[in-house]
């Protein structure tokens, strides 16, 4: 097999894909959800017939990648002092600082209370994040274990689950079978989680997004789209 990293321009648009040359019939393009762009060609096919076909299928491909778009993570600058608000699954709590001998985080009355032994943005940013951490640990874990269920029965191995910060994803499917969901999920409205483990799920029986994966997602999670949605614009 030969793999090459070859680029093609469309009109104002350069698509970068990855071509592997292999012992097949037909081309076959794929958009992965880390938005790169795998090209499957007969070995005996064409560079130039290769690009007629992506050129072909461009506006699909440009779509795929605006589609996953969504899933970048849009975190607003924060100087973590009192009054300032911080989503906890889609709710906004004002930041409540007391001094303390001791550190500690809580939610109460509508507030995120931090008792801090020191004052500073940084040290409070620190104790938020592993108080996100904590929480996600367990409601991550809830909500994975539900949404399984509509699983169980299509003779699929259950994913590990991992937690962690990702920069470009709001979560992944790794192919040893290893769902990882991004940390600030949790700032996000359950349902939008719900449907993140979801999408990321149906990857198990449908690997890119054709029509079988959509099919798929539609039968599993019918209001998919307005969740979609809500994750779009629910962390801004």
């Amino acid at each position: 097999m030969k793999r090459l990293a070859c680029t093609v321009r469309y009109g104002e648009t350069e698509i970068n894909y990855a071509l592997l040359m292999m012992d097949r019939r037909s081309l076959e393009i794929a958009v992965h959800p880390d938005k790169s762009v795998v090209v499957k060609a007969p070995i005996t096919q064409s560079l130039e017939a290769v690009e007629a076909k992506i050129k072909k299928r461009a506006r699909w491909i440009k779509r795929q990648l605006k589609y996953f778009n969504q899933f970048d993570p849009r975190t607003p600058d924060r100087q973590y002092i009192s009054g300032e608000t911080h989503l906890y699954l889609g709710k906004k709590y004002r930041l409540k600082i007391q001094m303390s001998s001791k550190n500690s985080v809580g939610l109460k009355n509508g507030c995120f209370t931090i008792q801090a032994i020191r004052n500073d943005p940084g040290e409070i940013k620190s104790l938020i994040e592993k108080w996100y951490k904590t929480r996600s640990k367990v409601v991550f874990l809830e909500i994975f274990e539900s949404c399984w269920d509509a699983f169980k029965s299509k003779n699929i191995t259950k994913p590990r689950l991992r937690i962690q910060k990702m920069d470009k994803r709001w979560g992944s499917l790794s192919p040893n079978g290893q769902l990882t969901l991004n940390l600030s999920l949790i700032r996000a409205p359950k349902e939008c989680v719900e449907y993140v483990v979801i999408h990321e799920l149906c990857h198990l029986i449908e690997h890119n997004h054709g029509p079988e994966f959509y099919k798929l997602l539609d039968q599993t999670m019918p209001d998919w789209m307005k969740r979609k949605h809500k994750l779009e614009v629910s962390l801004i």
